[in-house]
């Protein structure tokens, strides 16, 4: 089996920097970029207009800049294998990276496996339906595009994320909906307020969506009073799914420590986790900010100190 310096798996921002950055430091990394159990270059595969990656005045389709990621990577001479990491063995070093299509004995690894947003499956808004056409789950990320602004947005979830994301769409759109299935919100009490308070967001209790319809984008939604089995179809522009995310952590069998919502460990100000020359970077170990931008910049910070702690101990 061979034995390389660096082993990076994933290959969304964070991944792609960690790599360019890797391969400038002649640590020759091999990064699995994903294949079927992940889609690879991540989340931002399925982002249409990127507008906020600096850099792209114009803005970028979420695959395009993927790819001058992947580009860079390349032209410094990182190894990019289309094939998904099964499993690491950590109880040893060097550890041992298996692919589905291959295997390394790695002196260090760099997780950067991302998180994936909760979806609900709903009729109309699966891929192939009106995914990206109007139903996301990302406001941050999405809500400044042309077609939400001065639209109703529905907003479903009933946490902080909920709130946070229904207050940050009233800069674009008329009218804002949360539509939640119980008679009480579950985010926090200054949260809680600012959304009722809001004069551009009404939230709509008891309430589950049902459907989602239009023509090229998203025009109306189906919404179900769960008491009283009442559905009633309104206007819409947008579905912005606000029920979380899911980190990409299972494949490492607890082997690494993991907060309780199993997104990575690291030391504050670090992307160093409790296993020695094990570092995550982007959103795998990210439930806060989940940007493209923050995720390459934690991806550059993963391999620096890889290239400090692998130095350190001789590996050159």
């Amino acid at each position: 089996m061979d034995r390389v310096k660096l082993v990076i798996i994933g290959s969304g921002p964070a991944g792609y920097t960690a790599a360019i950055y890797a391969s400038r430091a002649n640590l020759e990394p091999v990064l699995y970029e994903g294949f079927h159990t992940g889609i690879a270059g991540g989340q931002l595969m399925i982002t249409t207009d990127v507008e906020n990656f600096p850099g792209f005045p114009e803005g970028i389709m979420g695959p395009e800049l993927v790819l001058t990621f992947r580009k860079q990577a390349e032209r410094f001479g990182t190894r990019i294998l289309s094939d998904d990491v099964l499993s690491v063995d950590m109880s040893q070093h060097p550890y041992k990276v298996q692919g589905n299509k291959s295997a390394y004995l790695a002196d260090a690894i760099i997780i950067a496996t991302g998180a994936s947003a909760n979806r609900l499956d709903l009729p109309g808004t699966r891929d192939g339906e009106f995914w990206q056409r109007g139903v996301t789950a990302c406001a941050v990320c999405d809500g400044a595009m042309p077609i939400f602004r001065n639209k109703e947005l529905y907003v479903i979830g009933g946490g902080d994320s909920a709130c946070e994301e229904a207050i940050f769409l009233t800069k674009f759109g008329s009218k804002i909906y949360i539509v939640h299935r119980r008679d009480e919100l579950r985010a926090s009490k200054i949260m809680q307020q600012r959304a009722m308070n809001h004069p551009k967001i009404e939230i709509l209790w008891d309430s589950v969506l049902s459907k989602v319809e239009g023509d090229d984008v998203v025009g109306s939604v189906t919404v179900k009073n769960v008491k009283t089995e009442k559905e009633t179809k309104r206007d819409a522009g947008g579905v912005f799914f606000a029920i979380g995310h899911t980190p990409n952590t299972k494949f490492l069998e607890q082997q690494i420590d993991l907060h309780e919502n199993n997104y990575i460990k690291v030391t504050p100000g670090s992307c160093r986790t409790n296993k020695e020359l094990v570092y995550a970077c982007g959103d795998v170990q990210d439930s806060t900010y989940r940007q493209a931008v923050t995720a390459a910049g934690t991806g550059c910070m993963a391999a620096l100190e890889a290239e400090r702690d692998l130095s350190e101990k001789g590996i050159h």
